[in-house]
């Protein structure tokens, strides 16, 4: 296979043509995005060279504390995210997601890397750091999106709910049905994505993977061992954080505290 070809400072600045042509259809159609496009290049450009910058840094330290306090940072950046999608209002939100993804991601890596990849260390940040951002960007969106769906539901069949509830039935019963179609709508995302993957789309990673020269089964092969940690992760995710939502729309004596 041919090598990865090196993009240089001034192939960047041809890229940011792209860029600009937008801007400039922008102004030309009157959509108004002129500004919103500029910051969006401007912040593309900085936080990815900071970051390839940290990352090189930590790849050639290969501290685990320093591995893991990468995954730390991005784990809680991914938290707030959720949190603020969902709701800010209400209370306990913010640990119940950072526990719901840090377990999730866990897991996932834990299992990936002593079953599947099982590289020299395990906290390899060649295997570690990638496929930790790519399972925490996909549990935060499912997350978001299970989370956003139960809560205004719930604020929504208020009389429903509280029927059930006079009829004998716990708060988890009478919430059950729409706790269900909360993680399935979470879950759709990725299920989709799995659908299509390879005839349709081509994810970034084996995309990323052709592009460095790497045989075309093997970037399959990641790919589909990808979309299955994805598809793990997202599950757990969206089950521990609606379980943990639904309560805090109860009181201790099982009543409806719509929020």
């Amino acid at each position: 296979m041919d090598t990865l070809i090196q993009l240089q400072p001034l192939d960047l600045v041809f890229a940011l043509g792209l860029m600009a042509i937008a801007i400039g259809l922008s102004a030309w159609q009157g959509l108004g995005l002129e500004l919103s496009l500029a910051i969006a290049t401007a912040r593309t450009v900085v936080q990815l060279l900071v970051v390839g910058s940290l990352l090189a840094v930590v790849f050639e330290w290969r501290n685990p504390v320093a591995i893991l306090a990468v995954v730390a940072v991005m784990l809680t950046i991914a938290t707030i995210e959720t949190r603020n999608r969902i709701g800010k209002k209400i209370p306990g939100l913010l640990p119940l997601v950072w526990g719901a993804i840090f377990i999730s991601t866990a897991l996932t890596l834990s299992y990936t890397t002593l079953l599947v990849l099982r590289p020299e260390t395990w906290y390899d940040p060649q295997y570690l750091i990638p496929l930790a951002g790519i399972v925490l960007g996909n549990t935060m969106n499912g997350a978001a999106i299970a989370g956003e769906r139960l809560a205004r539901t719930i604020q929504t069949s208020q009389l429903e709910i509280e029927t059930h509830l006079s009829l004998g039935a716990t708060p988890k019963q009478a919430i059950a049905r729409y706790q269900k179609d909360a993680v399935k709508a979470g879950l759709i995302p990725t299920i989709n994505a799995m659908m299509v993957v390879g005839i349709v789309t081509l994810p970034g990673i084996i995309t990323g993977q052709l592009l460095s020269g790497i045989d075309p089964l093997e970037a399959a092969s990641y790919q589909i061992l990808i979309m299955f940690m994805l598809a793990f992760a997202t599950l757990i995710t969206t089950v521990l954080v609606t379980q943990g939502l639904y309560r805090q729309f109860f009181n201790q004596a099982a009543q409806l505290v719509v929020r």
